[in-house]
């Protein structure tokens, strides 16, 4: 350091005392002794300048001590924050693995209900065709060694026709199909009914004309 660097230095620091030189004071009527004047001013600027040089370092130790302070605050900040960013990334992974676990139990739950219905269904279905079997054996029992009609005949025949549900190993979706199945099946014997009743109406129409056309020639 030299003199005059310290000097602004110094000056420019608040908690530093402002430098101010004066002139030294000479009394009237005596003989200066101007060496005894430098020397002395000398000395007072050498003390100015410890004092300055001692609070220059003061102030820079307080300074040093504030930055420190500072850079430790800074760290303890970044830890707090760090550790604040641990704890919500743990309580994000707990619900996380909550709302994984909730998931789950739904699906099971959903399942589980699933394949009761699928059962009920499948029970309901079959008890539906043993109730049907058992009704047509009850009225073959009825009728017992009665001479078969042509009703009978007919009830045997849609019988042997009656095709087998065999639906206990099906799946919700297959179940589906099958009674989409045996709906455009029903569908296509009223048709084929409908066509019938048609045909016989009209062989009925004309037995009766060929009729009235024979009385009329047999009157002839």
């Amino acid at each position: 350091y030299n003199k005059k660097s310290l000097i602004e230095q110094c000056t420019s620091c608040d908690n530093c005392p402002s430098f101010r030189p004066s002139a030294p004071k000479i009394p009237d009527g005596e003989k200066v002794d101007f060496d005894d004047i430098q020397k002395k001013r000398q000395n007072k600027d050498l003390v100015e300048l410890q004092g300055l040089i001692d609070a220059h370092f003061e102030c820079r130790k307080k300074e040093e001590e504030e930055l420190i302070g500072l850079k430790d605050r800074i760290e303890k900040r970044r830890a707090e924050r760090a550790e604040q960013q641990r704890v919500r990334a743990e309580k994000e992974k707990e619900r996380q693995v909550r709302r994984e676990e909730e998931r789950r139990i739904r699906e099971e739950s959903d399942i589980k209900k699933k394949h009761d219905d699928d059962a009920k269904k499948k029970s309901a279905l079959t008890s539906m065709g043993s109730n049907y079997s058992s009704h047509l054996q009850k009225a073959d029992q009825k009728r017992g060694g009665k001479k078969e009609t042509e009703r009978e005949k007919k009830k045997k025949i849609l019988a042997s026709r009656r095709k087998q549900l065999n639906i206990d190993h099906l799946n919700e979706d297959k179940l589906k199909d099958k009674i989409s199945e045996l709906h455009e099946w029903m569908t296509q014997l009223e048709s084929e009914k409908f066509d019938h009743m048609e045909r016989l109406k009209r062989q009925k129409y004309e037995v009766t004309t060929l009729r009235k056309r024979v009385e009329e020639l047999s009157k002839l």
